[in-house]
């Protein structure tokens, strides 16, 4: 098989079959991919953040929750100017390749994969915990409620992306509907003292009982209010006009989530139990509408409606880590085999089932390995670090584009340019810093993420980057770069 060596990596030159087998179709309009954004956060309003609470209080977790927000409307609006400049299904790695070359590109697709495989089994251990409550399971029943949610909705995915679309608009407005039911039923038992009933540290205050040191500890949590909201560049290919639609998809989800994030951090606290009950239950919402409604049969059957809000966000990321995975093995990055797509129906249905048996796998180890906090605390910062080396390469990524490439065509322009990416990409990193010094025992699983980071770049440098392909993303990034090949 010919190659061409461009830039210290290799190309195999392959037959127009190869495209063919690894064909997408396009179907989204601009409130499909609002709910695909939507839908891939809302699960943050229903479970996960609340763990920010145990970390810095309430306080600690507004305030954390002010800097994440200013950093993700500083990124959704660099990535908004990308996507539409470069409208490929890679999203990250697609303007990471551009901006940086195809190692840059593959070092942030690699944290970007972490993320979106780690977040559905995140999102899991929450449906795990809000039907367990419901239906009164005991926790060693959690895995096969795991089990069950994986394989229901690795499914769906895999039916068609027309179903899959659908199903997105219609389980995200649901779910908006039953945190503006729990909104409207908390204003009357709202109350200040709720917010304030975790006991302060030796010297601290109420207002912040773990100290300034508990703000820093509460950016991962307040992270869980936005995660995957950049997800939306990975539908370009299956939308039918993306440098149109992705910009206003993006713009208009982190819009709709900035209002849900202060509403729930606000109203979810401010009802019995309040903060000190919240910041370790795996349903906090559920918690929220047994103190609105009672203990009965009522408020059992709206939690068991509140699981939407979760299954909203298993199902679309489960559509961005397919994408994702077969936009990086299409190229050659990955292995070529889970980028085919299914004859008739178009769907990456290799990717979605190996990303489903990895989430799956970490989940299920974490769990019988019985750490001492929750297991989907542990897997919610295993995720976050993936992110926020992604958030921060993307950042670095608009910052070059802007830079090294201003002929590139931008249909649609940053209001925050350049200042708006580096604040992002400063927040980003201390983040990243925060993660390992907030809990002694996140440190554990964040250097168990860094290992899976670390095994991944050993496969590229030792065997992948000799098997690239002239994926569109590599097209569009050689073409802007000017990169010269030379025949093997």
């Amino acid at each position: 098989m010919e190659k061409k060596k461009i830039g210290g990596v290799e190309y195999s030159c392959v037959d127009p079959s190869y495209f063919e087998r690894r064909g997408l179709k396009r179907y989204a309009r601009v409130w499909h991919l609002w709910a695909l954004g939507v839908g891939a956060v809302i699960s943050g309003d229903f479970f996960g953040w609340n763990f920010g609470l145990a970390a810095g209080g309430f306080g600690g977790l507004l305030l954390a929750n002010v800097i994440i927000t200013l950093m993700y409307l500083g990124l959704c609006f660099s990535i908004a100017e990308m996507t539409a400049a470069l409208p490929h299904t890679g999203g990250a790695y697609s303007f990471a390749r551009c901006a940086m070359g195809p190692i840059g590109g593959y070092v942030t697709g690699l944290a970007e994969n972490m993320e979106y495989i780690l977040t559905p089994a995140v999102i899991v251990v929450g449906i795990g915990g809000y039907l367990g409550a419901i239906f009164g399971t005991p926790a060693s029943f959690d895995p096969v409620w795991w089990l069950l949610a994986y394989v229901v909705f690795v499914g769906l995915n895999i039916a068609g992306v027309e179903i899959s679309f659908r199903f997105s608009v219609v389980i995200t407005v649901l779910a908006l509907i039953i945190l503006g039911v729990f909104f409207i039923g908390a204003v009357p038992l709202f109350s200040w003292d709720n917010l304030f009933n975790i006991e302060p540290s030796p010297g601290r205050s109420v207002w912040l009982p773990k100290g300034w040191t508990g703000v820093l500890g509460a950016l991962p949590f307040a992270i869980w209010f936005y995660l995957a909201i950049e997800e939306l560049p990975l539908a370009a290919e299956e939308s039918h006009t993306p440098v149109r639609d992705l910009p206003k998809g993006i713009v208009w989800g982190i819009g709709t989530l900035v209002l849900t994030a202060f509403l729930t951090l606000f109203l979810n606290t401010g009802v019995a139990p309040g903060a000190a009950g919240l910041s370790t239950s795996n349903e906090p919402l559920f918690e929220g509408f047994r103190s609105i409604f009672g203990d009965g049969v009522g408020t059992r059957l709206l939690s068991l409606i509140a699981v939407a809000g979760l299954v909203a966000s298993f199902h679309t990321i489960i559509f961005a880590y397919g994408r994702q995975i077969y936009s990086l093995s299409r190229a050659g990055y990955f292995p070529p085999i889970f980028s085919l797509t299914h004859g008739t129906r178009k769907t990456p249905h290799i990717s979605l089932v190996a990303g489903a048996v990895m989430g799956y796998a970490v989940a299920l180890a974490i769990h019988y390995m019985g750490p001492e906090s929750p297991v989907g605390a542990v897997l919610l910062n295993m995720a976050v670090f993936g992110a926020v080396i992604s958030y921060g390469l993307q950042m670095i990524s608009y910052v070059l584009l802007r830079l090294r490439f201003p002929h590139i065509h931008r249909p649609f322009v940053s209001p925050f340019g350049l200042v708006g990416a580096v604040g992002a990409l400063v927040i980003a990193l201390v983040t990243l810093v925060a993660l390992f010094i907030a809990d002694p025992v996140y440190q554990k699983v964040v250097v168990g993420a860094a290992l899976w980071y670390a095994l991944g770049l050993l496969y590229f440098f030792a065997y992948g980057r000799k098997r690239l392909v002239l994926a569109p993303e590599e097209e569009f990034a050689v073409s802007a770069r000017g990169e010269s090949a030379s025949h093997l």
